[in-house]
């Protein structure tokens, strides 16, 4: 029997995205699965149901929940959801298991097999399945879009009858994904751009995009691609240097990032009070506990020396087109891996599935998860 792959319209707020396109729907039912589509679920990304060509339109959530075997999301899953699904069923999306200890219980109890992606190993061969990467890719792009149209200044040089302007100066925090995609954004549009990463590797990738490398004498190159903490010495030399250089910074978009913890808070309050007034400051990292000290998540903050203070969120949401389609690609990728004539098969032997997998035949999969859970 062909197996059902289902997706429903996303429920939280801002969120304009859907796990499932058409171009997937089609690529799913020529592996052989049925694909189930709740009405409107396209809708916010300007994907309506006529669009889905290859898949089965149903009425409502409740509906489509009930028939499903897989599950794609963008969000993870309400309560509500997980408790109308199939006991069996799969669900993969982003599912943030280090902030909702409820919802893997949820989970776990249903003896649902759900795949977080954002544990997804971070290999070669998982790079097309990489939720976390192009999400991450299209909030760069949007983080210097809105810095942009905030500054009270061009971003490019310009020579005019009234004289030459200056490009200004923006500083990029961070040269993971959303950092390099920020650098080259923001050079397309002109400005003087600098990187900053406390990895000595990223030196490299900056430059490549025409930035130039800011090094403030502190490395902190980490395992998986990722930063580690710095130590209480090797922070106060980075801050006390970097103090002294967004003096001089028209703007800058903080990106930098540790999965599964809170955003590393690299900008104090005293550095911002030190920075000129139109200054403005993009934190990506807002909705996490934020890089700048005062951002806060979904509010614009303008402080007593007129430095704009920005902590947008759900960026990836703001472009929903390209971001679902990336997105459903990751999906689609990544349960490829055990689709086969229209029928689905875990193997439990491929670290790919193991290491993503948070919950299984009514056990949580992932250990630090379990701990954390069993301990709540």
């Amino acid at each position: 029997m062909a197996v059902n792959v289902a997706v429903v319209r996303e429920t939280s707020s801002n969120e304009r995205r859907v796990a499932l396109t058409p171009e997937v729907a089609k690529k799913l039912k020529g592996k052989g699965a049925t694909v189930l589509v709740q009405s409107g679920a396209g809708q916010p990304a300007s994907f309506p149901d006529a669009s889905y060509k290859d898949a089965d339109v149903v009425a409502d959530a409740a509906a489509t929940l009930s028939r499903a075997d897989v599950l794609f999301k963008v969000q993870p899953p309400t309560l509500e959801e997980i408790a109308q699904l199939r006991e069996g069923s799969v669900v993969v999306s982003l599912l943030q298991p280090h902030l909702a200890p409820e919802r893997t219980r949820a989970l776990r109890d249903r003896k649902i097999t759900a795949f977080a992606m954002e544990l997804l190993p971070r290999t070669t061969r998982a790079q097309a399945m990489d939720v976390l990467s192009s999400q991450a890719g299209v909030a760069g792009y949007k983080a210097v879009l809105i810095a942009a149209e905030a500054s009270p200044k061009f971003f490019p040089m310009l020579t005019t009858a009234a004289g030459t302007i200056r490009p200004s100066k923006v500083l990029i925090v961070g040269a993971g994904v959303a950092g390099l995609q920020a650098i080259a954004t923001a050079r397309r549009l002109g400005a003087q751009v600098e990187g900053f990463d406390v990895r000595p590797e990223t030196k490299e990738q900056i430059e490549s995009l025409g930035a130039k490398f800011l090094d403030l004498g502190v490395s902190a190159a980490g395992s998986g691609g990722y930063a580690r903490e710095l130590t209480a010495e090797e922070r106060e030399q980075q801050q006390k240097a970097l103090a002294e250089h967004l003096k001089g910074i028209d703007v800058v978009v903080t990106t930098a990032a540790v999965p599964g913890r809170k955003a590393p808070r690299i900008i104090t309050a005293g550095m911002v009070e030190g920075m000129k007034p139109g200054a403005v400051i993009v934190d990506i990292a807002a909705e996490t506990g934020g890089n700048v000290e005062g951002s806060e998540a979904g509010k614009t903050i303008t402080t007593a020396n007129g430095v704009t203070v920005i902590g947008p969120v759900n960026l990836a949401a703001s472009a929903p087109i390209h971001a679902s389609e990336m997105y459903s690609r990751n999906l689609f990728n990544f349960i490829e891996l055990s689709l086969k004539d229209g029928a689905l098969t875990l193997d439990w032997d491929d670290e790919l599935i193991a290491k993503t997998c948070l919950t299984h035949a009514g056990e949580i999969r992932h250990e630090p998860t379990r701990q954390a859970v069993d301990g709540a």
